[in-house]
Parts: C-alpha cells; structure tokens; sequence
C-alpha cells in the first residue's frame, strides 16, 4: 500500500491519518458527537490499519491521538446491542478484536499514545498497547467490562499484569474503578505522565526521537520485547472467547440497559458456573 492510498480521506472510518514530512503518521480516533466511540464501522478499521501501516514504506513512527475532548469513550451503544442480539455480528466483531491486539503487536513501525480525557475499550486497547503510551495528568482510563456484565477480555488480560501487576490489573479489571493519567504512571500503566498542557509537545518530542532512530535497531527491539505479549496469547484468546460468551447472556442486557438509562445495575444473583 502507498502513503496516498492509506490518508486518503474515508480510508478508514472514524479515524483521520496524515502522514508528516518527518515520517511520523498521526492517526486521530474521531466522532465529534459521541467523544469519539467506536462504531462497527471504525471498529473494523482501528483492527486493519495497523496491518496496513505495517505494508506502507515511508512511515518511521505512529502517533495515535482523539480528537477533542477525549481519546475515546468506548463501543457505542448500538453495536454493544447488535452483538448481544445477532450471532454473525458477535462473531465478526471477535475477530476484529481479537486482530485488533495483534495487529498493534506484530505492527513494526513504534507506535506512541497521546492520551487525554476518557480512554474506554477498543481505544483504550491501542492506548496501552503502543510501545510509548503518555498520559495528561487528568487522563481518565477505564475498563468497563464488567460494568456492562461481560468479562474483561479485549487487551486486559494480555498486557494489564505485565504492565502493572496481577494484584492492580485484577482490582481495577474486576471493580470496574478507573485510573487517572498520575495513578496509571505510578503504578506502571503507562510510560509517562505530564500537565495536559503539555501532552502533545511531550508526544510529538517521543515520537521524533523514535523517527530518527535506527528503524532496524528500533524495530527489532519491538519485536524482541514484544515476545512477551505474545507468550501471554493464550491468556488473551481465552479472556477474549469468555468475554464474547457473556454477550449472550442476561447480564450484558442488563448492564447495556442500566447504562442507557443511567443507573446502577441488577444483575443475576449468581453465575452457572
């Protein structure tokens, strides 16, 4: 693929690229009306463009930023309703979840996060899984899978305990408690934290820094270190199958229900196993 057809506008729904003299390629998550959700549309393309920046020369790093008032805000309500109600939808959007962490993984060009307000779901997996991820000291990171009744599958469980610990991603993975930019950086998150007016100088300054590096040194070295998410990827495909099984149960119903209604769950008094 060129560079042409990879910025072309409508490329990719739902996100905005534009490829900079220095060879950094800024992607921006963008839905002006919904803090920038995912819908099934951009959901499929925040799974294939990393592949595609992957295919591209010319590109020396990625930074990937929101636009507005947040990174992201998550899944949008209908597409969370679609797979709760359509088994070819379910399955469809497992496969782009579960391509969505690897493709970031196996993506050779280095990747840094410049995140600020929410960072909810399908955002919140590419955020954490950049190889430089920075946040404004106001950031607020949440996994919200439980909250909504299904298990934290997504990126949680193949990079929450290597980054921070089993101890800190099962507490804020199973209370649903989210982590401002500070907490994340001192309990291991994220690399960096800085004022939120600061983010996109400190971004930009990471993201040169790793343009005009050797490209072989620094890519090899991702590959290298990034082994070890790939040893943990049976402990993501099943945290992924077993969040995806909870989209055909009462709870997620529920959950979709309390947050549309904007109150507190009732969920089932127990679970079948």
């Amino acid at each position: 693929m060129d560079t042409a057809q990879l910025t072309a506008p409508g490329a990719y729904p739902g996100l905005n690229l534009q490829l900079h003299d220095s060879g950094i390629l800024e992607v921006v998550i963008r839905s002006d009306k919904t803090l920038n959700s995912v819908n099934a549309d951009a959901h499929r393309a925040l799974t294939r463009v990393w592949r595609d920046i992957d295919d591209t020369p010319g590109i020396r790093c990625v930074l990937v930023r929101g636009e507005g008032r947040g990174f992201s805000s998550g899944g949008d309500f209908t597409l969370i309703e679609e797979m709760s109600s359509d088994f070819t939808a379910l399955t469809r959007v497992w496969k782009e979840a579960r391509d969505l962490v690897y493709n970031v993984i196996n993506c050779s060009k280095p990747i840094v996060s410049a995140i600020h307000g929410p960072c909810v779901g399908a955002g919140l997996a590419v955020a954490l899984l950049a190889d430089v991820s920075i946040t404004a000291h106001t950031a607020r990171l949440l996994d919200g899978h439980v909250r909504l009744g299904v298990a934290a599958g997504d990126h949680a469980a193949i990079i929450w305990p290597l980054l921070c610990g089993l101890n800190k991603a099962k507490y804020h993975l199973m209370t649903g408690e989210p982590v401002s930019g500070i907490e994340a950086e001192r309990i291991g998150l994220v690399s960096l934290t800085v004022p939120d007016d600061e983010l996109m100088d400190r971004a930009w300054t990471v993201a040169n820094q790793l343009a005009q590096g050797s490209p072989t040194a620094i890519r090899w070295t991702k590959y290298a270190l990034n082994n070890w998410l790939r040893q943990a990827g049976p402990t993501f495909d099943a945290s992924l199958a077993l969040e995806f099984l909870g989209f055909t149960g009462p709870d997620v119903r529920e959950g979709l229900s309390s947050l549309r209604e904007k109150r507190e769950p009732n969920f089932a008094d127990d679970a079948p196993l």
